[in-house]
């Protein structure tokens, strides 16, 4: 059977809940350092042979690992590039009432991606496990920047011209996407959430504080993209989330989209966009209105992974109608907000509960526009 390429009308973020068995095995691991990594192994693969099973059972054209061998969206990826470590230090970033786990990103070299990342690895395996579309989900180039403090950058080029940090950050996200067409990915989704921070005051401020213009690094970050994308092969897509944190069911930043939106619809080269639309946080739709005709797809996040009650079809209906007053009904689709778990520690719905968001996306697409690939 064929599969069917991107942009699809029903989509998903990447990350799924870890089941129990994958939690202890991790901890045991990583922790207690009291099984061998084989056995890790082989739990994370059972488990994402049944989260691509159930992802493909709803109806689903593409599935991802869910990220189940990941701690983190971001920091796991960043680590298996050359220049970065990761520290654990007494405090995270801080989210809505609560921090995140405290690990730090730390620039000791300068930039390269190495030809044994094991995210390369890792599609491969998806790959392998479906007969759909296989996607993965990395951070975008701007997180290496954003999440990384001034006093942690230790290579004296970046300390002192910002843009030589990004300069070699585009180099090495191209070198990047290279590798994973290799391996053989079409569909290459890259999170680069902090495009929606930096419509919000205070994340704005935290940057003037540092000296960095806000608005040049909005320009700077859509120019990594830019460069990272420029020369993929025509029959490779390119997806991007944006969103405004999500770590047990909280978030870090809010802020409607219009600072950004011309920037990221248009600078980018971005096929398809994943934007958070689920409570008043992310502000209102007409930022859509930058989305020039053609081939780019947005998928409004309207169902939340962060509340267990699920939204109404009809509910759903009336958004998109409101929301192709400002973009063609051509060029949606839908998708969840966020992941369901962009660490391992998930966000507070189950199983069930995380299936029957994805049976909405599928349903909302069938209901709308006759099917989730059309």
């Amino acid at each position: 059977m064929a599969v069917a390429n991107p942009p699809y009308r029903a989509d998903h973020v990447g990350s799924l809940l870890r089941s129990q068995t994958v939690k202890a095995k991790r901890h045991a691991y990583f922790d207690d350092h009291a099984i061998p990594h084989e056995e890790l192994e082989a739990a994370e693969d059972a488990a994402i042979r049944t989260a691509i099973k159930v992802q493909q059972d709803v109806g689903l054209p593409v599935v991802t690992d869910g990220e189940i061998r990941r701690a983190f969206w971001h920091y796991d990826f960043l680590d298996g590039l050359t220049g970065f470590d990761l520290e654990r230090r007494s405090e995270g970033a801080q989210f809505a009432g609560t921090q995140m786990i405290p690990v730090h990103p730390v620039i000791k070299e300068r930039f390269d991606f190495p030809a044994d990342h094991p995210h390369l690895a890792h599609f491969k395996f998806v790959a392998a496990n479906t007969s759909v579309m296989p996607k993965i989900s990395i951070p975008g180039p701007s997180c290496a920047h954003f999440r990384t403090a001034p006093d942690d950058i230790h290579v004296k080029a970046y300390r002192d011209d910002l843009q030589a940090m990004f300069d070699d950050l585009a180099k090495t996200y191209a070198k990047a996407v290279k590798a994973f067409y290799d391996a053989g990915c079409r569909y290459l989704q890259m999170d680069d959430i902090f495009f929606a921070y930096l419509c919000d005051p205070k994340h704005r401020e935290a940057k003037k504080k540092l000296g960095q213009d806000p608005d040049w690094l909005v320009d700077r970050y859509a120019w990594m993209m830019h460069e990272a994308i420029k020369n993929k092969p025509a029959d490779m897509w390119i997806g991007m989330h944006m969103c405004r944190g999500n770590f047990k069911n909280t978030y870090a930043a809010e802020g409607s989209y219009d600072l950004v939106a011309d920037t990221v619809f248009n600078k980018t080269g971005v096929d398809i966009f994943f934007m958070e639309y689920d409570t008043d946080r992310a502000g209102g739709l007409e930022p859509l209105k930058f989305l020039a005709k053609g081939k780019q797809r947005v998928l409004p996040g309207f169902i939340s992974t962060k509340v267990v009650e699920l939204e109404k079809l009809d509910d759903l209906k009336r958004k998109f109608d409101q929301a192709s007053k400002y973009a063609d009904i051509g060029q949606l689709g839908i998708a969840p907000q966020c992941g369901f778990a962009s660490t391992e520690d998930g966000n507070s719905i189950d199983d069930d509960g995380q299936k029957r968001k994805l049976e909405l996306v599928v349903k909302t697409a069938e209901a709308i526009w006759g099917g989730v690939d059309k």
